[in-house]
């Protein structure tokens, strides 16, 4: 039986051998405190990622998976074998400063009624700069597009303390997020189909739609390389986030917005495949029919989910912007999230 730790810090590695070099012994270094034990799950790992962990850092508590179960499985099966009360999702390109964490358990022992909350994600090339993957919280617009403050679409925001409030969010970036355990597993915990990519929100959004809180958190700022395992321009990258945005939209919409809201997506996407296909992009037009084909395949499992998966107490509207993110930035040119109306 596992040892209960308070919080638990928990790295997902696949692969990461390099960035467990780099940034591990920060991690280390500035999550000693009192309750705190730092993890690694290796998600079926074929570099060295392994035997490095052996060598170099032996007091680090090491979870061996048998293969590569993708961020949302991998960390569903890491998690149940850790007891803790609050779980911390780490990236393995993250470097965290010294008392990183502290606001965070600070936060979370206070607000009974937080599920999670995540630091700021800086730029570690651009300190000075949010980062794409979360920024100072995330957000989602009424056809589920994700953006974040100080984030909208390639739009990135330098920091100049326009958003060092706490505020509540959306979702919470998995490249570093603060997650209550108990409210973690009282969801469902991640979503395995989901793989990679946006399973974060989609966890979100469960608490949400149980009456809990997710919060930013910036007085904690954390360091992200970003696109670590599959670059941006990656065409099975960009399946995932289409596929995995029509799993969300279907499993977590209101009755009332349901049907016009996954209509007008289906609709937005095909747009997009068709700008890949005149600009013979043919893997990203590929991409997106893919992702379509096989939210069509799985709209059974996902009805299933809907029928089995209600809760009255939801808190997401409040946090949902009831505006298309898309609109305000082409048409509107509000490029910040300042300029937009909530």
């Amino acid at each position: 039986m596992s040892i209960h730790h308070e919080v638990a810090v928990v790295i997902l590695n696949w692969n990461g051998e390099k960035f467990l070099q780099r940034f591990l012994p920060g991690v280390l270094a500035n999550s000693n405190e009192t309750g705190v034990a730092v993890y690694v799950a290796d998600n079926g790992s074929t570099d060295g990622s392994v035997k490095l962990l052996r060598s170099r850092f032996p007091l680090v508590n090491l979870i061996l998976l048998d293969r590569n179960y993708g961020y949302a499985g991998g960390y569903n099966r890491a998690l149940s074998q850790i007891d803790s009360d609050f779980f911390v999702l780490l990236n393995s390109d993250v470097e965290v400063p010294g008392g990183w964490l502290n606001p965070l358990r600070s936060f979370m022992r206070s607000n009974p009624n937080a599920a999670a909350c995540a630091p700021a994600i800086m730029d570690i090339a651009r300190p000075e700069c949010f980062e794409y993957a979360g920024a100072a919280g995330g957000f989602i617009d009424k056809f589920g597009y994700p953006f974040c403050r100080g984030r909208i679409l390639s739009e990135i925001e330098q920091d100049t303390g326009q958003y060092n409030q706490s505020i509540e969010v959306f979702w919470a970036s998995g490249a570093c997020m603060m997650v209550r355990a108990n409210t973690f597993w009282d969801a469902g915990g991640f979503d395995d189909h989901f793989f990679a990519h946006m399973e974060e929100i989609d966890l979100c959004w469960r608490m949400l739609n149980m009456g809990y809180s997710v919060w930013s958190i910036p007085e904690s700022k954390v360091y992200h390389v970003g696109g670590g395992t599959l670059p941006n321009n990656n065409p099975y990258k960009l399946y995932l986030n289409y596929r995995n945005s029509l799993f969300m939209l279907h499993k977590n919409l209101s009755k009332n917005a349901f049907y016009q809201t996954i209509i007008a997506r289906l609709l937005l996407d095909w747009l997009s495949a068709m700008a890949y296909l005149v600009r013979f992009q043919l893997k990203f037009f590929g991409a997106v029919a893919k992702s379509h084909y096989h939210y069509y395949r799985d709209i059974s499992r996902l009805n299933s989910f809907r029928s089995s998966f209600r809760h009255p107490k939801t808190n997401s509207a409040k946090v949902i912007y009831h505006r298309s993110v898309l609109f305000d930035f082409f048409i509107l040119r509000r490029r910040k999230f300042s300029e937009l109306k909530f």
